[in-house]
């Protein structure tokens, strides 16, 4: 599943100026972005987000998930950082996509949790993957990142890859009653880690 680099812009932001690159999956077609601030230096590990799209929680503000603040979090740590990079993937719903994801909340809203629901709709609980990572990395000659993320399974999925991840740095945003269970399913049934090792 290699990434293909199309075109690059900068990307003014609330947390200073981005520059936006933009890959294409050369198996699949989808697209996804790099978000990187500042000069990679090479002799150290960057500071790193990999995020997969949430278009509820990044765009339209929802309080079911901490997608968005996470990502709002990781940008602003890479600003007061000097440089970093986040990677976009576009994954809605931990791969099952944005249809499929108002099915699951709809299951969600008559009790169910966020694994039950994707199971009952015939998903497994994470879809994800992570193997396009790899080249975008390479495109800039990067193999060491302090990560932030509270899932010990993308550190692992990383390192399967070949990125040394250096550092977990946990992320504790967004948490609110609207995401309450969802959070500690999160942490019950997928294992995410809401501080340090």
């Amino acid at each position: 599943m290699p990434a293909t680099f199309v075109a690059s812009s900068k990307l003014p932001t609330a947390f200073g100026e981005f520059a936006m690159h933009g890959f294409e999956d050369s198996d699949s077609g989808q697209e996804h972005i790099a978000l990187v601030f500042g000069d990679l230096k090479k002799s150290t590990p960057t500071l790193c987000r990999v995020h997969s799209e949430c278009l509820t929680g990044d765009a339209l503000f929802s309080m079911r998930c901490d997608c968005g603040p996470q990502l709002e979090h990781a940008m602003k740590k890479i600003s007061a950082n000097g440089s970093g990079i986040v990677l976009y993937l576009r994954q809605e719903g931990r791969g099952i996509g944005l249809v499929n994801k108002i099915r699951a909340y709809e299951l969600q809203d008559s009790g169910a949790d966020t694994v039950e629901a994707n199971e009952r709709l015939g998903f497994d609980a994470d879809l994800r993957d992570y193997t396009i990572c790899k080249s975008m990395f390479l495109h800039f000659q990067i193999d060491q990142i302090r990560l932030m993320t509270n899932n010990p399974l993308k550190v692992k999925a990383l390192s399967k890859i070949g990125i040394k991840v250096i550092d977990r740095l946990p992320i504790r945003a967004g948490h609110n009653d609207y995401n309450a269970k969802y959070l500690a399913t999160k942490a019950g049934k997928l294992g995410h880690i809401f501080s340090r090792d």
